[in-house]
């Protein structure tokens, strides 16, 4: 094993600017961070802080502009090539002309898993986000966390260790938003990923998380980093605890440092 194995994810002093009309644009600045095998690390800060901008560099649908990042060893681009990772969109991103069975089937046909394979993928996934007996549903049949759920199985369904997940529960309601929080916790005990989660809710990230990645606005950069305390089982009621709320507490105080009143 080389000397990256127990880091799947390894930024150091990554910056990455981008050339506008106006003027370049400090996306991301120095950012050092190492996130582990096994790790459920949220990204939080203000809108254009960068925190999807570094989700995309660790995908490599965004190009650093110095610094060094490794995924699961390699650069980005070696570890797309790989298929090392999963990506959940904000939006469900399913085709509408596609059963969720086919949907979950896309990335494996790119692959050319042979029909078998997909198939017990297929119900392997489904049954992990709790979709079994939907299969043959199409997409506009589901309700909005059900189709996120879809999206996460096709994400899981090639078996990448690292899970990206780009604010996947903002556009739903907090009661639904609370179920699939307590359905992913269950997901990433069961399946052992490596989970870095973009959101913009303080309770979401610190219920979920093992590390909390607190982000600034322009230039994006990294403000705080807190190693969670909370135990490894959570029931929903824990956000109620003295120890939750100091956690929160600890957030917001983050990302009140991190934000310049003077603009």
């Amino acid at each position: 094993m080389n000397s990256q194995s127990a880091s799947v994810v390894s930024a150091k002093d990554l910056c990455l600017t981008f050339q506008t009309n106006d003027g370049p644009v400090h996306a991301l600045t120095n950012v050092d961070l190492d996130v582990r095998k096994g790790d459920f690390v949220s990204f939080i800060g203000p809108s254009g802080c960068g925190k999807t901008t570094f989700l995309r560099v660790i995908a490599d649908l965004e190009r650093k502009t110095s610094g060094t990042i490794t995924v699961n060893g390699m650069t980005p681009d070696e570890a797309r090539k790989a298929r090392s990772y999963g990506y959940v969109f904000q939006a469900a991103a399913l085709y509408p002309w596609r059963t969720i069975e086919k949907n979950i089937a896309l990335p494996l046909e790119i692959m050319g898993y042979s029909s078998a394979e997909q198939k017990k993928r297929i119900e392997q996934t489904l049954e992990l986000v709790n979709l079994t007996g939907f299969a043959h549903k199409y997409p506009w049949q589901l309700s909005g966390g059900m189709q996120q759920r879809a999206s996460i199985a096709r994400a899981l369904a090639f078996d990448a260790d690292l899970l990206l997940m780009d604010e996947p529960f903002g556009a739903l309601d907090e009661i639904v938003r609370d179920h699939l929080n307590e359905e992913l916790l269950k997901l990433w005990k069961r399946t052992n990923k490596t989970i870095c989660f973009v959101t913009h809710s303080i309770p979401e990230a610190v219920y979920l998380s093992t590390k909390i990645v607190v982000m600034s606005p322009r230039p994006g950069r990294v403000t705080d980093i807190i190693e969670s305390t909370l135990p490894a089982e959570r029931p929903l009621g824990i956000r109620e605890t003295p120890e939750f709320l100091e956690i929160a507490h600890r957030v917001r105080e983050g990302l009140r440092a991190g934000h310049s009143y003077e603009e």
